[in-house]
């Protein structure tokens, strides 16, 4: 019974907070943008695992060089920010 009150208040409650980034995965980033970030990180030398959103972002995890990167892309499809994984 309380199983049943604690999920649908965790649920109200990270709706509720504005700061809370939520991604979501490359099933829902359609199959022509992952394609075209795919082709235009390639590139650049990089090989992309994952493509995900967030905060209005696309974000593609990626290998260049044996490291890895968090590289953020925007509507226009131009790299914004880049980070390195250590």
């Amino acid at each position: 019974m309380m199983k049943t009150r604690i999920l649908p208040a965790i649920l109200a409650l990270s709706l509720a907070l504005p700061g809370v980034a939520m991604a979501s995965s490359d099933a829902e980033v359609p199959a022509e943008t992952q394609a075209a970030i795919r082709t235009m990180l390639a590139e650049q030398g990089y090989e992309v695992r994952q493509i995900q959103t967030e905060d209005g972002l696309f974000e593609a995890y990626a290998l260049k060089d044996g490291k890895r990167y968090e590289i953020y892309i925007n509507a226009q499809m131009e790299i914004v920010d880049s980070k390195r994984d250590d």
